[in-house]
């Protein structure tokens, strides 16, 4: 018998963006039951048992898609700025804590699930069990915990500095214990000013080893690959993704090679290329230079910034040419971009050549897949988590309606947005 709370929900929206690769429907409906999809649909096909209490909420000229899904965050940044080497110096408990803003910030937002690549220690970790123990509560988390590292490489002050197959081994052994749903491993250098950006960290047999352990026990795996070559390796070794997809050979220069994309696009690997977090220093120096103008060093920079920045969106259009399977990740809080903006990332695909329809589902259904999490969020379907963003005018006509939330639903439950708008 119903305590008199409602057992359902029924939201009723001008557009329903499914998620799947059909048309957005015209007077569309979700109805929910907990944290359930019951049915998503024309309204006038989906209908609640008859008798069963029902709470209805009406979205005039809104949108409802699933909630977007990040599959690149870094939980523990600042977004400010500061270098991943200055990151690692705070202390764990500090870093719980700003890994529980972020994860807030992005949930108001529209995200609802995220995939975390990388965090120092344990501490993504603590932020799950306080979502456990209801201390905290935030969006979906797909956690890899502390990313596999070469001594000095990317990434390495976050806990792990590997040598050699038998460690490599262990380690994702250990990951696996301490709870990891996947394997984040640093294929070439990057940020971290110990490593070097443009070569391969790990042997092939080191990171053939990482994801063949991975795969045993049924864990996917992701590689940071600045260069070419980190991406021949990784694709070698069988990986699951290749983060930022750099086509950067030894000395720096960009070459992008089709035959290789070919390959991602044949052996069915998603490609997360991280465009705008790539923008941050080029964005502060074209402020400044709007501002004041800039010295010659600076100006040199900011052209050389805008050269890459052309390479990596025309990198991303030859790759989409070619079938690869291009999801979105905004790599935030890295470097300058805070979260809470995702978007920003899922524009660079439309940049890029995609049409709005073909963005949101790189950032709902294709990101989920690329998380091995499709069986559970990406799409608004029946049995699937009642996670739905809900806003403001037709982002498959204009990508900009992302911006503009009107709610966020979480497992069925309306997100409190703290009076955001």
């Amino acid at each position: 018998m119903s305590d008199g709370n409602p057992d359902f929900t029924l939201l009723r929206v001008a557009r329903l963006i499914d998620g799947g690769a059909g048309r957005p429907v015209e007077r569309g409906a979700i109805l929910m039951r907990g944290g359930e999809i019951v049915a998503a649909g024309p309204e006038e096909r989906v209908v609640p048992p008859e008798g069963a209490p029902v709470h209805e909420v009406h979205y005039e000229d809104k949108t409802a898609l699933p909630g977007l899904v990040d599959c690149h965050v870094h939980l523990t940044g600042f977004g400010d700025g500061r270098s991943g080497d200055e990151l690692a110096t705070l202390p764990d408990e500090l870093l719980t804590l700003q890994a529980a803003r972020n994860a807030a910030a992005h949930l108001r937002s529209g995200v609802t699930t995220v995939r975390d690549c990388g965090a120092k220690n344990r501490t993504t970790f603590m932020l799950r069990s306080a979502y456990d123990m209801g201390i905290a509560a935030g969006p979906r988390l797909s956690l890899a915990g502390r990313p596999l590292a070469i001594v000095g490489g990317h990434l390495s002050y976050f806990g792990i500095a590997a040598t050699g197959e038998i460690e490599c081994r262990a380690h994702v052994r250990q990951l696996v214990k301490e709870g990891a749903d996947f394997i984040k491993v640093t294929a070439t250098g990057g940020s971290t000013r110990t490593s070097f950006p443009t070569r391969p960290s790990f042997s092939p047999d080191e990171l053939a080893a990482i994801v063949e352990e991975a795969h045993s026990f049924g864990k996917h795996t992701v590689a940071h690959c600045a260069s070419t070559q980190g991406m021949v390796n990784a694709l070698d070794a069988g990986i699951d993704t290749i983060v930022h997809g750099m086509f950067v050979e030894p000395d720096g220069s960009w070459l992008y090679r089709p035959e290789l994309a070919e390959r991602i696009a044949r052996q069915a690997v998603f490609v997360n290329p991280t465009i705008h977090n790539g923008r941050g220093r080029m964005l502060e120096l074209e402020a400044r230079r709007g501002a004041s103008g800039l010295p010659d060093g600076d100006q040199a920079e900011l052209d050389g910034l805008r050269r890459r920045d052309e390479e990596r969106l025309s990198a991303f259009a030859a790759m989409r040419d070619a079938g690869v399977r291009l999801v979105c990740g905004s790599d935030s809080a890295w470097s300058e971009y805070a979260m809470g903006g995702f978007q920003h990332e899922v524009a660079t695909h439309v940049e890029g050549g995609m049409s709005p329809s073909e963005a949101i589902l790189s950032a709902t259904s294709a990101s989920a897949r690329s998380c091995w999490m499709d069986g559970e969020v990406g799409t608004l379907e029946p049995g699937k988590r009642a996670d739905v963003l809900v806003v403001d005018g037709d982002p498959t006509q204009d990508l900009g309606a992302l911006w503009n939330v009107a709610d966020v639903y979480l497992d069925g439950e309306r997100v409190e947005r703290g009076g955001l708008a």
